[in-house]
């Protein structure tokens, strides 16, 4: 489980990382960075092409809530294993572990007050690796 936590974390920092520096992630497979290949999306799904509908997650808002769903099966063998909301400053808004005995990878979390700006949502799943959705607020 060590071993994940560090993964999700590191991985959490370098979205975080991409967004703030202005670094467009799905132009991340075309400049050489150590996150090719490493953080999906839909227009650089790597390898997952065929996976980009059912492990990026949706992101819905209402007013200040934010909704995300990966429309993804559960199973102890194959699950989403975590979702985590990012503003574009880096502040994490807040994160959501699931496990394989969830009915649905589906979380929800409010926004500061009166925030404005772009988003991040991300999904990780334990075969299909680290994927991330933007949007406006």
């Amino acid at each position: 489980m060590t071993d994940r936590r560090t993964f999700l974390k590191g991985g959490l920092v370098a979205a975080s990382a991409l967004a703030v520096s202005s670094v467009n992630i799905a132009s991340a497979s075309t400049v050489a960075t150590p996150f090719t290949n490493v953080i999906y999306t839909a227009s650089n799904p790597g390898k997952w092409d065929k996976k980009v509908g059912s492990h990026l997650p949706s992101i819905t808002v209402e007013g200040s809530n934010v909704t995300l769903f990966t429309k993804h099966g559960m199973s102890e063998k194959h699950f989403i294993v975590r979702h985590t909301l990012v503003l574009k400053d880096g502040t994490v808004v807040g994160a959501k572990v699931f496990n394989g005995t969830d009915k649905e990878a589906k979380s929800n979390f409010e926004l500061p007050a009166g925030y404005k700006g772009k988003v991040y949502a991300t999904s990780f799943c334990n075969l299909h690796d680290f994927w991330v959705n933007e949007t406006m607020v």
